[in-house]
């Protein structure tokens, strides 16, 4: 059984940390039945230990699959079927469910961390898996991951960041930066929701009773449900992290009728209060309501950032209408190592080719900033 309170001491000291990086985050994870070995993710994590003192660690689980990774090696993993080979398991540092990026390989010094990759290549190796992955890991990083023969990965998020210059006082503000046409569709959208008798209530910490956590995850899974697959998170999970790190949910509600009217949809934003920064994670409605999700997910989230002072919010995995609400794309990576030496050159030489259009996709990305020139 793994202490918090080391581990949560040796996450605070590296330079991203991130909420989901807490031990009882993790735990809850595993505790409500979400990322078990019954659901494809048997944890294997390792740690360093000097002196008695833990110096190095890093979350890893055996993988019978890739579902809730977010880096999709789905390909690969056929291409091993085709050739009579076994993908799985495989073995993968991250954070189930969470494509957020951070400190994945936790290590009070280089040492330290080559240490920590060695022993995630032994665990590797006697499990028989196909492989080592570190998802959404950080820049820092990447050499001791490249040394250790990791494959380098690009992906691309979308991330607003507060300016660093003349920083932006509120949403007004922020609004005045962006080119006209994105300034006009922003305001139509914000009016049809208050249109529609839409308001907001704001909820954080403790204030995110039992009632509202289950309204929240009947939301959530009715997004699933409307998209016709499986939510990965049950009531309990959100339950556990509500009571055990409360100081890391803030949760909009959206009412009809004011305050303390009938809530119709929810977007459940994660915080890190040392960084400043917010992490925009679910959402759902009970019905639909024009414009609503991009109110709920976007708008009222960047808002209340600007109010009290954080400085960034990412907006999760994927998608380019992000751009127009004021969300810039970023560089994601991950590192990958094959035990099947063909295989391994093979995605090698994949890899190289699909870096540099990843490059040039953000390049032009950029060409179509939404802010004024």
């Amino acid at each position: 059984m793994l202490d918090a309170g080391p581990w949560d001491a040796l996450l605070a000291a590296q330079a991203q940390p991130t909420p989901f990086m807490r031990l009882p985050y993790l735990a809850a994870l595993h505790g409500s039945g979400c990322a078990t070995t019954e659901t494809g993710w048997t944890p294997r994590f390792v740690t360093v230990h000097r002196d008695g003192e833990l110096v190095a660690a890093a979350p890893a689980y055996l993988k019978t699959h890739s579902y809730g990774e977010y880096v999709f090696d789905w390909a690969w993993a056929d291409a091993y079927h085709r050739h009579g080979l076994r993908y799985y398991p495989k073995l993968l540092v991250a954070v189930p469910f969470t494509p957020v990026p951070g400190t994945r390989l936790m290590a009070r010094d280089d040492a330290a961390r080559h240490a920590l990759l060695a022993g995630l290549r032994a665990v590797a190796a006697q499990a028989k898996a196909s492989g080592l992955h570190v998802l959404f890991h950080t820049e820092a990083e990447t050499p001791a991951v490249a040394q250790a023969g990791g494959l380098a990965r690009h992906g691309v998020q979308f991330h607003w960041q507060q300016q660093a210059q003349a920083p932006w006082p509120d949403f007004d503000a922020f609004l005045a930066s962006l080119a006209r046409e994105k300034r006009k569709k922003i305001l139509q959208e914000r009016r049809r929701v208050a249109e529609a008798g839409i308001t907001f209530t704001t909820h954080c910490g403790a204030e995110i009773g039992d009632d509202l956590w289950r309204f929240f995850h009947a939301c959530y899974t009715g997004t699933y449900r409307l998209h016709h697959s499986k939510p990965y998170l049950n009531l309990d999970f959100f339950q556990t992290v509500g009571r055990t790190l409360p100081e890391h949910w803030l949760l909009f509600v959206a009412r009809r009728d004011g305050a303390a009217g009938t809530p119709v949809a929810a977007s459940l934003v994660a915080l890190d209060p040392a960084r400043r920064a917010a992490f925009g994670r679910y959402w759902g409605a009970t019905e639909y309501v024009p414009c609503l999700h991009f109110e709920a997910c976007y708008y009222q989230p960047l808002a209340w950032c600007l109010a009290q002072g954080y400085t960034r919010f990412e907006g999760g995995a994927q998608g380019e209408h992000k751009m127009a609400r004021g969300l810039m794309p970023a560089p994601t990576r991950s590192a990958h190592w094959l035990a099947h030496p063909e295989f391994n050159r093979a995605v090698a030489e994949h890899l190289a080719q699909e870096g540099q259009g990843i490059a040039a996709y953000i390049d032009e990305l950029h060409e179509h900033s939404p802010f004024k020139a």
